[in-house]
Order: C-alpha cells, then sequence, then structure tokens
C-alpha cells in the first residue's frame, strides 16, 4: 500500500485538512455530555430555566459547528480519495500499456479489468472512510477515557478496562479476515473471466447448444465466490455484537458502581449521566471503528493487487522499452538509429538465429530462425496450425523480444529502436480484426491521427473498403459499434487493413487477416499495396497458398523450425511440408499457374457431379 501512497502527494492539502476538521468536530462532540451534566446538576437541581434555555442554545452551537466541520471534513476526504483512485486508474493503465504479450498472457484479462474497476473502488472507499475516521474515532475513544478521568478517577478505570478489551476484539478480528478478502477477490476474477467468456462467445455457446451446461459452470462458480463472501461476512459480523456486549457490559459497571457514588454524595445524578454518555460514545465509534476496519482490510487486499501488477516489470529490455514518448525522434536526430518513422522507403527485415520461449513454457516455439526479407519485398508466412506463424511476425514490432538471436530492421537491432519508433515504422494487421465503438473515421486515425481524408480515403481503397464505406450513411462517419458488430467479417478485416495502411509504415505485416475474404478480393488487395506508392516491406500470414504463392519469398513453418526458405516453384520441388499444404488446397497436376479460383470451381463441381452420381445409385437401389 505504501507504494501506492505517492499518487496521494498533489492531495496533500486535502489530507490534512480533512482528518484536522474531523478532530474538531469530535471536540465539540467531547463538551456534549459536560454540558448536559451541566443542564442535570444546575438547570434542573434549581430548576433554573433560564439557565436550562441558555445550556440549550449551546448545545445547539456546538451541534451547528460540528457540522460544518463534518461537511468540510467530508469534501476535502472526498476530493484526497477521488483524485487519488483518479490517478492511481491512470497509472495502472499506462503501465498495463506498457508491459509485453508475455505478461498480458501471465496475468490474464478478467483480473486486470476487475483490478481497474472493483479493487480501485474499494481503495478509493478506504482512503476516503481512512481520512474521515481513521483519527476520528481512536481521538473520540481515548477523549471520551480523559474526559471520564476529570470526572471521576474510580469510576474511568471500568474505560480502562473496556477499551483494550474492544480493541483486542476489533484488531483480531481484522487479522483473521484480511488474507480472507484477498481469497474472495480472486473468486470474483473467476466469476468475471467466467462472464467475459460466455459474453464474447455467446455465439459459439449458442451453436453447440451449451447453455445449460455454461449456466452450470457461472452457477458453481458463483456459488463458490457467495460461500467465500459469506464466511468472511460471518467471521466480521461478529465484530458488532462482541463490542456491544463489552460496551453493554461497561455500562452496567458504570451504573452500579455510579449508583452507589449517589448514594454516598461522591458523584452527582449529572455526572452519572455524563460517564454513561461518553460510554455511548465509544460505543458508537468502536462501530465505526469495526466497519472502517473492514473497509480497510478490503482495501489494503485491493491495495497488493493492485500493486503487484504495478511491480510486474516488462520483459521488453533495453533502451527502447522505456523511452518516453519524443524519444524517437530525439534518438534519430543524436545519429542513434535511422530515421525509422518516416515513410520514404520500405524496410530490410533480417532474423539472425532467432529462438522464441514464451513465459513459462516447457519448450521453444521458434527455434533457431535465419532469414532476410531485402526492402519491399512481399514475404509469405505459412505452415500448419501451432507452427509459430503469429510468433514469427509478433518479433519484428517487439510484442515479443527474442530469447536467442536477434532482429533487425534496416541493419539495427529491434531492441536498439526507441519503441515509439519502431512502432510507428511497423503497421500490424492482427488475425482478431478488432474495431473500437466511434465512427469509421476515428478508427482509421488511429493510424494516423493527423492523416487528411485524402489520405483515408486512399487507404480505403487499397484496403478494398471504399465500395462499402461509400454507401454507408454518412460514409466515414459511419457509427462503428462497440468491437465492429454492425460489420461483417470481411468488412471489418478490411476497415483494420485501411487503419494500418493510412500510417503508411515501412513494414506492414498482415497476420492472417484476409481469411474472411473472398479470392478476387484477396487477391485484388495485395495486388493494390503492391502498387503503392512507397510499398512497404509486406509479410503475409496465410493459411491459404494462393495469397502467398507469387511473394518474394515465402517461409514455411513447422514446430517452430523453418522447414524451408524460397520461392513458390523451389518450395513445390524441394519442401514437402510446403508440397503437402499446396496439394491439399489443389488438385494435384494443377498447373502452377492456374487461377486458384478456376481451381477450387473445377473441384466444387467435380465433388458436385459426385454427390449427384450418388443420389441417383441410392434412387436405382
Amino acid at each position: 500500500m505504501k507504494n501506492l501512497l505517492q499518487y496521494m502527494k498533489d492531495y496533500k492539502k486535502e489530507s490534512v485538512l480533512g482528518p484536522l476538521f474531523k478532530l474538531l468536530e469530535a471536540s465539540f462532540e467531547l463538551f456534549v455530555p459536560l454540558v448536559m451534566s451541566a443542564i442535570i446538576d444546575t438547570g434542573i437541581a434549581n430548576r433554573d430555566t433560564g439557565y436550562i434555555l441558555r445550556m440549550c442554545g449551546v448545545l445547539v452551537a456546538l451541534g451547528l459547528i460540528g457540522l460544518v466541520c463534518s461537511i468540510t471534513a467530508q469534501y476535502f476526504a472526498a476530493k484526497a480519495a477521488v483524485g487519488f483512485a483518479t490517478k492511481l486508474r491512470h497509472a495502472l493503465f499506462a503501465h498495463i500499456q506498457s508491459l509485453s504479450y508475455s505478461e498480458m498472457d501471465v496475468l490474464g484479462t478478467s483480473t486486470l479489468i476487475t483490478r481497474m474497476t472493483s479493487d480501485i473502488n474499494q481503495v478509493q472507499n478506504g482512503v476516503n472512510l481512512t481520512l474521515r475516521l481513521l483519527l476520528r474515532s481512536p481521538f473520540v475513544v481515548f477523549g471520551a477515557m480523559v474526559m471520564a478521568f476529570t470526572i471521576d478517577w474510580r469510576a474511568a478505570m471500568i474505560f480502562v478496562v473496556v477499551i483494550p478489551a474492544l480493541c483486542v476484539v476489533v484488531f483480531g478480528i481484522m487479522l483473521v479476515s484480511m488474507p480472507l478478502y484477498k481469497k474472495v477477490q480472486k473468486a470474483l476474477d473467476r466469476v468475471l473471466g467466467t462472464t467475459r467468456e460466455n459474453l464474447t462467445g455467446v455465439r459459439v455457446i449458442r451453436a453447440f447448444n451449451r447453455e445449460k451446461n455454461e449456466t452450470a459452470r457461472f452457477g458453481q462458480e458463483n456459488e463458490t465466490l457467495t460461500h467465500m463472501q459469506m464466511s468472511v461476512g460471518r467471521i466480521s459480523a461478529l465484530m458488532n455484537p462482541v463490542t456491544y456486549v463489552i460496551v453493554n457490559a461497561g455500562l452496567l459497571a458504570i451504573l452500579w458502581q455510579g449508583g452507589g457514588a449517589v448514594d454516598t454524595g461522591r458523584l452527582s445524578q449529572g455526572q452519572v449521566v455524563a460517564l454513561v454518555n461518553y460510554m455511548s460514545q465509544i460505543l458508537v465509534e468502536l462501530i465505526k471503528m469495526a466497519n472502517l476496519i473492514i473497509t480497510i482490510t478490503k482495501a489494503m487486499a485491493c491495495a497488493g493487487r493492485i500493486e503487484s501488477v504495478l511491480q510486474e516489470r516488462s520483459s521488453l529490455t533495453g533502451m527502447a522499452a522505456v523511452a518516453p514518448a519524443g524519444a524517437a525522434s530525439q534518438a534519430d536526430n543524436e545519429g542513434s538509429g535511422k530515421n525509422l518513422s518516416a515513410a520514404a522507403h520500405p524496410a530490410g527485415v533480417a532474423f539472425c538465429h532467432v529462438s522464441l520461449t514464451y513465459k513459462n513454457a516447457g519448450a521453444k516455439s521458434l527455434t533457431d530462425i535465419c532469414f532476410e526479407a531485402e526492402p519491399g519485398q512481399t514475404i509469405g508466412v505459412i505452415g500448419g496450425t501451432g507452427s509459430g506463424k503469429s510468433s514469427f511476425v509478433n518479433l519484428i514490432p517487439r510484442f515479443y523480444d527474442a530469447t536467442e538471436g536477434s532482429v533487425r530492421l534496416d541493419g539495427q537491432d529491434v531492441r536498439e529502436i526507441p519503441l515509439p519508433a519502431l512502432r510507428r515504422a511497423v503497421g500490424v494487421v492482427p488475425q482478431k480484426a478488432q474495431l473500437f465503438s466511434g465512427t469509421i473515421r476515428s478508427n482509421l486515425l488511429w493510424g494516423n491521427e493527423n492523416a487528411t481524408e485524402e489520405e483515408l480515403w486512399e487507404a480505403l481503397a487499397a484496403a478494398q473498403a471504399k465500395e462499402f464505406v461509400e454507401k454507408k450513411e454518412g460514409r466515414l462517419d459511419a457509427p462503428v459499434a462497440q468491437g465492429g458488430q454492425n460489420f461483417s467479417g470481411g468488412q471489418r478485416q478490411r476497415l483494420t487493413i485501411a487503419r494500418a495502411l493510412v500510417r503508411k509504415p515501412r513494414v506492414l505485416i498482415l497476420d492472417d487477416s484476409a481469411s474472411a475474404l473472398d479470392f478476387a478480393t484477396d487477391a485484388a488487395l495485395r495486388k493494390s499495396i503492391r502498387e503503392m506508392a512507397d510499398a512497404p516491406t509486406v509479410f503475409i500470414v496465410s493459411q491459404r497458398a494462393s495469397s502467398i504463392r507469387h511473394a518474394d519469398q515465402i517461409v514455411v513453418l513447422e514446430d517452430g523450425h523453418a522447414a524451408g526458405i524460397g520461392r513458390h516453384e523451389t518450395l513445390l520441388e524441394d519442401c514437402p511440408v510446403y508440397r503437402e499444404i499446396f496439394e491439399s488446397q489443389f488438385e494435384k497436376g494443377t498447373v502452377q499457374n492456374a487461377s486458384p479460383i478456376r481451381v477450387n470451381e473445377k473441384t466444387a463441381a467435380k465433388k458436385s457431379r459426385e454427390m449427384r452420381a450418388g443420389k441417383e445409385e441410392g434412387r436405382q437401389e
């Protein structure tokens, strides 16, 4: 928690004034029993109505002043707590954005969402109540004991016994419940993870008729969370009744001893009432303290979870990993690297004995990859499922860092390039087409926020998206729903490609980003990218041999190894893995320059004839 207090440094004034005004309110509250004692012993005993009215005026004044102090304290405490939570949330979000894919994979999305929302809200509530009550409640408790000593030291000894007993109960329950609240938050992570999976994959769940199974799974995890919350709730719930028992026992002792003291004349009736009021104040404050302890316990548990994320260090090592946003231009000006952010010419990419092992993985995902792409070339990457295609291209923009060897951009190790400059030089279109709520224009401007309207339309035309965008009402200002759900899969893919092209990158990575496109659109897309002015070096990851067969070089991956590197014709002869992939998609004996569309049409026609022949045979039988 102490590491999080740095986000309170801009609220030092509020952090001091909030508790200060609460202590002022408590001070006025401690005078109330003395005023009541004076009213009983002087005003009522002597039937002095004027004195009673004057003392009642004093009580009203104390109440009004206390109210003003309380409202002021609440204002400063709320301002500090909300400001602290805002800064902490910004810092946590920024830190998460700085983590590499490795840390994101290990931490998990659901727990990060919980820590960004629920955990920070709990910490905010804890800070708010701490500023308001952490000093006030002990001040009133010990202040009441001191005031009791000013009345009668023998009766005040009851307070000396009661207060430590109450402290043992309060802090004992806190020590027991704190680790349990951490377990509750972890269970909440699991419930949130299940909810997120079900909402994201609702179509798959319904397609496989798994609604009842998923409902049962969610119900089981929810029941586990409920059981844990009830367990810790029962322990926390002991605090109020136990404190009531102790305090009421103290009240009985005061009344018993005070009654005898009144008979002997050692105490007046008003003083006994004052002692009872002080004991009642202690009861109220300890109930507040009990609730405060529960809130602080939750806040401490949540703060520990937030702090663990902030202490997570990115696996991206070197100067580039920590370079600020302006480091790219500074490095360029100092001559420490080439001007990678410029789109004047494509960049060459080289893999020098590159291996990659994911965090906590038992084996390498990529092993000893040696490969070089000349500037402006089109590189095809193909292989079976899990062969390492995405891992291969993710090393170029440093989504992951190579565990062995190096990846070089124009001869410079990507780990020595300031990260902002590297990311500006590389355009990435991931496997999953992800759009953000807003408009088509706002999504395209992610690629280049200074892009002109003409540049946006050029990117849309190159991505084969211009036609359907022109038909949309509002065109570039047409709305985009969350995740782009109001577009088809092919439209989303083309818009994400356009978003990358707006940047005019020197290296363009298409990670299986045309899987939803038909053959004709896919071919037109590749052609338009090749014909772009200052066309980038393009890496095309695809399951289709037709998409990469005309590439300048093709990298064939199998179980993380490079099974073959070369042109289409060479690989057909020398690489069994590539030949197997190609022949699984095309008929054997197909001429190499045959159109993939026509080949597939022939295959479909042949299968259709075979199916019709089978049906005819069935009828004859």
